[in-house]
């Protein structure tokens, strides 16, 4: 007999079941014998002796009653009557909703029902009991039918059980050097913060998320034991200075902390916490004897909870973390969604460069070189442009950085000559009687990290571009001091044909002696040279003096000059006078494509 959802009831080799059925193969009462408090002469399995399960219902650890058909105890065993502190005797024949005080909870008390009479299977549940001397305790109740008339009762203390729990979470959820939170329970209380702060409170929240300076060096020089105790004593700073708040400090492993405003009044309150942990860390700390100067950087976020994440959160603070540590160390930085957008447009530009490349996303623009005296063409630099999917148009300055950063500027440098010199030698098709060199960029890492020498050749012959029409350009400070494998590789380029040039010439060292013992052909004025040419109400005699001397110089080194960024007719006509033999920049032409350049020629 069960009721519809009252759960899996007793196994049929469970203590009751087991108990009855000895009872029918034996006695028919429960009733206990002088000398003996359990009520019921449990039996067993075939060819056992009742009196073996009569003491193992004795001495059972767990406290256990059978009851009868109208909730009365029939028998209990001493484990039960030490849990109760009620004597056995006192137990037999009463009422075990009275007993158990089960009458006092209707819920309790209905389910209790349900299994007496025979709706309900089982009834299983935790509450506090109290003891015949008014004390209480925290019990695990479990009444369940079995296949004959008894039910059986069993009543365990919990207490202890969830106290250790309890015991055993504080260690697993608690650094063990600091005695602070760890990771674990500090991401369990910012979950729960981001779930409950938009509909309490002022509904936003922050995070100072710090990490130790120079802790890594105190670590290994001074040891770990050192480097523990220098933790603990940051930790009981940290608490101090968050300790009025009530804000969380946590530790989040090896030297790193934080601190959860989690109903923060705005970025100012997060921002003065942080100030507080760095004045706290002004004073050194005592450990071990000695004192130790640490300093912290601290990453600091605060925003509205709605449409916060844990996980989003924790990535901010670790971002503004690193800036920093990035802007000088012993600070905090605000979190700055605009500075972290251009972050993430960097990392993504970043991951897919190599792909951009092999997916033909890049294209070439061109800027003429004129001849100042005549105004004729004479070349044009080859300007890479990312046609990028989701950004539009990159300038080079987006991107080459980053190519130069992880290595895919050979592989984009490589795409670069190829096209320049395939595109030059239609060009020179086109107008045979026209040369036009084709002036290409080059990065230090191309000539360090592949073979430049080979790649040229290779391209050159592939083509059918004459080296004489291919000019590469270093900047100076790649140049200068050039030993070894480029100076080797400048060399070998200067042999095939191949014209190098010195870009932004002016920023750098301006060493024209040391160049004179380099295979260069031309040199390129630093736009600023240029833009330092006022009008000609308001000249600069200084700016054209250092010019003048420059290309002089340069002549007589048998180099030719090209000044950059020339915007207007005035700049030309000076640049012209002082004797540079060309000019580029938008006064001219902006960087076009292929089919201006063309038209141009014709």
């Amino acid at each position: 007999m069960g009721g519809p959802a009252g759960g899996p009831g007793v196994e049929p080799d469970s203590t009751a079941a087991t108990i009855t059925r000895s009872d029918r193969m034996g006695r028919s009462s429960y009733a206990a014998e002088p000398g003996e408090h359990h009520a019921a002469e449990p039996g067993g399995h075939r060819g056992a002796e009742p009196a073996d399960y009569r003491a193992a219902f004795a001495v059972a650890r767990t406290g256990m009653a059978l009851l009868g058909p109208d909730g009365t105890v029939l028998a209990a065993n001493a484990a039960l009557a030490r849990l109760l502190g009620t004597p056995l005797e006192r137990m037999v024949a009463s009422d075990a909703r009275l007993l158990l005080g089960s009458a006092r909870d209707p819920h309790t008390d209905a389910a209790f029902d349900a299994v007496v009479t025979g709706r309900r299977r089982r009834l299983r549940c935790t509450r506090h009991l109290t003891r015949a001397d008014g004390t209480e305790l925290r019990a695990e109740l479990t009444l369940a039918r079995t296949d004959t008339r008894p039910l059986l009762l069993t009543v365990e203390d919990v207490g202890e059980r969830d106290a250790l729990r309890r015991e055993l979470r504080h260690l697993r959820m608690h650094d063990p050097v600091t005695r602070l939170p760890n990771r674990a329970l500090f991401f369990e209380r910012l979950a729960e913060a981001c779930e409950r702060a938009p509909e309490r409170g002022t509904g936003r929240i922050g995070l100072c998320y710090l990490d130790l300076d120079g802790f890594k060096a105190i670590n290994d020089t001074l040891g770990h034991r050192v480097g523990d105790e220098l933790l603990a004593a940051v930790a009981g700073r940290l608490l101090t200075c968050a300790g009025p708040g009530g804000h969380l400090t946590a530790r989040l492993g090896g030297d790193e902390f934080a601190l959860l405003l989690r109903d923060s009044t705005g970025t100012g309150q997060a921002t003065e916490l942080a100030e507080a942990v760095l004045a706290s860390f002004q004073r050194p700390f005592e450990v071990a004897g000695q004192r130790l100067a640490v300093s912290a950087s601290i990453g600091v976020v605060e925003r509205e909870a709605q449409g916060t994440s844990p996980t989003g959160l924790m990535q901010a603070a670790d971002t503004t973390l690193y800036w920093a540590k990035d802007d000088g160390k012993g600070r905090w930085t605000l979190f700055d969604p605009e500075r972290n957008e251009h972050r993430m447009t960097r990392q993504s530009l970043s991951s897919t460069l190599r792909q951009a490349v092999e997916r033909g996303e890049f294209v070439l623009d061109y800027q003429p070189l004129v001849a100042l005296d005549t105004g004729d063409l004479r070349g044009v630099e080859a300007l890479v442009r990312w046609e990028h999917p989701h950004f539009g148009r990159l300038a080079p300055n987006r991107f080459i950085g980053l190519a130069e950063e992880d290595g895919s500027i050979v592989q984009l440098g490589r795409w670069v000559l190829a096209e320049s010199c395939r595109q030059a030698r239609a060009w020179q098709e086109e107008r045979p009687g026209t040369p036009l060199v084709v002036s290409v960029n080059v990065a230090v890492r191309q000539v360090w990290d592949s073979d430049l020498v080979a790649d040229v050749a290779a391209i050159l012959d592939e083509t059918g571009l004459p080296p004489h029409l291919l000019q590469l350009e270093l900047t100076e400070s790649a140049v200068m001091g050039s030993a070894g494998r480029p100076l080797q590789a400048l060399h070998a380029l200067h042999e095939m044909g191949v014209r190098i040039a010195i870009d932004d010439f002016g920023t750098g060292y301006s060493n024209l002696a040391y160049m004179s013992r380099l295979p260069v052909s031309a040199l390129k004025l630093d736009g600023s040279f240029v833009q330092g040419f006022r009008s000609a109400e308001h000249p600069n005699p200084a700016d054209e003096t250092i010019v003048e001397a420059l290309v002089d110089l340069a002549h007589r080194l048998g180099l030719t000059v090209t000044a950059e960024c020339v915007e207007n007719a005035d700049q030309a006509d000076r640049l012209r006078r002082i004797g540079c033999d060309t000019g580029q920049g938008w006064h001219y032409s902006r960087p076009v494509a292929a089919a201006s350049i063309s038209r141009l020629l014709n």
